[in-house]
C-alpha cells in the first residue's frame, strides 16, 4: 500500500481532522450520494446529528462549520478559507443552504444540526447521521459515517461489514521516490541537495 506525505498531512480547516475534515467529507458524501440516487431535487430538509465525541466537543472544534460547509459542497482541501465567513454567515443569516450549491432548502441550525452530547453510535465515537427529508416530511435517505482520524470517513456499510474493513485494497502506485524507511531516504537527499544551483 502506498501512502504519500498528503495521506498522513491533510490540508484542510482546523483545528482538528476528526472534528472538522472528517464532518466535512461526510457532509458533503451524503449530498453526493442524494444527487447520485436521483434525490437531491426531491430534498427539502437535511438533518445532521452528530454523536460521541463529536457531539460533546463539536461546536467548540468546529464540526458545525465543517458540516454546513460539506452539505454546500465544499471540499476541506479545495474550500477558498477567504470565503467560508462569509458562506456561513449567508446561510446562517438565510436560514438556507444550497446543497451541493444547487438544491437550495431551509435549514434550522438549531433543529436541523443536533449534538448528542451524552450519546454515541456503536462503531467509533465520531459518529454522524445524516437524513434527507422530501416536502412531505417524508424520509428519503438516511446515512451513517465515521470520522475515524485523519480526515478519513467510514461508512456505516463499511463498519458494519467486519470483512470489509480488514481488506486493504491492491495499490499499483508507482512512487517516484519509493522509501520503505526514513534511512533509505537520506542518500537521495543528500545527492540531491549536491545538485542543486546554490
Amino acid at each position: 500500500m502506498a501512502v504519500s506525505v498528503f495521506d498522513l498531512f491533510k490540508i484542510g480547516i482546523g483545528p482538528s481532522s476528526s472534528h472538522t475534515v472528517g464532518p466535512m467529507r461526510a457532509a458533503r458524501l451524503f449530498v453526493l450520494r442524494l444527487q447520485a440516487d436521483g434525490l437531491l431535487g426531491a430534498t427539502t430538509r437535511v438533518v445532521a446529528r452528530l454523536y460521541g465525541s463529536l457531539g460533546a466537543t463539536g461546536k467548540g472544534h468546529g464540526s458545525d462549520k465543517a458540516v454546513l460547509l460539506g452539505l454546500l459542497g465544499q471540499e476541506p482541501d479545495t474550500v477558498d478559507v477567504d470565503a467560508i465567513p462569509a458562506l456561513l454567515q449567508a446561510a446562517r443569516g438565510e436560514q438556507r443552504l444550497a446543497l451541493l450549491g444547487t438544491q437550495s432548502i431551509a435549514f434550522h441550525e438549531k433543529t436541523d444540526l443536533v449534538f448528542h452530547r451524552r450519546e454515541s453510535l456503536p462503531f467509533h465515537a465520531n459518529g454522524m447521521r445524516f437524513e434527507a427529508f422530501d416536502a412531505d416530511g417524508g424520509r428519503l435517505a438516511e446515512r451513517v459515517y465515521y470520522s475515524v482520524g485523519g480526515g478519513f470517513v467510514v461508512s456505516d456499510e463499511v463498519a458494519a461489514d467486519g470483512s470489509r474493513q480488514k481488506v486493504v485494497a491492491p495499490d499499483a502506485t508507482v512512487l517516484p521516490f519509493p522509501s520503505a524507511a526514513a534511512p533509505s531516504c537520506s542518500p537521495r537527499r543528500r545527492r540531491t541537495a549536491a545538485a542543486s544551483p546554490s
